[in-house]
């Protein structure tokens, strides 16, 4: 009998993509058992400020830093959407395209995490995929009372508990590397004409450093 696919949505502004995010996707693709992480440059995410370069040079970066590696897709169905990201909706659309059956999960950081309840239609996450919370090197500032409502009953202790049903339950995971990289300490180093050797890929640090990105704070 076929399995039900695994799949994970890995967001962000990947500004610029570094090895954190990378390693990232690969170990929760480990850790989950899963088919395809779908890495998703949003366009002008709603709770942060405006990226530094355009959308569509992100998303080169991006898919230049995956290159081959099995199991990651840089995904663009967010920068194809008009006006701001929002999650509710792309999800809603992995779920249209992997059936009812698939195992999807929405994975975030803590820090997105702690501001969930702040989303567009937050109760509607789970009524499309799993929450799959990573955790971040010395941050356990605790959820705050409208997050603990939001969250209700639905937090599992493993994966073969999350993975038990489609979507609507809440997992905590340490991958093993934790890179505490800072795409805001690389933009800043890039500007200053500081080395960012071994944070990017060659390929990616080549590009950026080839076309002037990130050359002004």
């Amino acid at each position: 009998m076929t399995q039900p696919a695994r799949i994970a949505m890995l967001g962000g502004t990947f500004d610029p993509v570094h090895i954190g995010h990378l390693r990232s996707a690969v170990e929760l693709r480990d850790a989950l058992g899963l088919d395809t992480v779908h890495m998703m440059p949003a366009p002008q995410p709603p709770l942060r400020d405006a990226p530094q370069v355009s959308p569509r040079q992100r998303l080169a970066l991006l898919q230049m830093a995956i290159g081959d590696t099995p199991g990651l897709q840089a995904d663009a169905r967010e920068l194809e959407r008009e006006g701001p990201s929002y999650s509710v909706d792309t999800l809603r659309s992995l779920r249209q395209e992997y059936g009812e059956s698939a195992r999807l999960v929405m994975a975030i950081g803590w820090d997105a995490f702690l501001r969930l309840d702040q989303w567009r239609e937050p109760e509607r996450l789970f009524a499309f995929a799993h929450l799959v919370v990573i955790a971040r090197p010395g941050h356990a500032e605790p959820p705050s009372a409208s997050l603990r409502e939001l969250l209700g009953q639905r937090e599992v202790d493993s994966v073969s508990d999350i993975m038990a049903a489609p979507y609507g339950n809440l997992l905590h995971v340490t991958l093993p590397s934790a890179m505490a990289i800072s795409a805001t300490q690389i933009r800043q180093w890039i500007s200053e004409g500081k080395s960012v050797r071994y944070l990017l890929t060659e390929a990616v640090e080549n590009t950026i450093l080839r076309e002037g990105l990130y050359q002004r704070w």
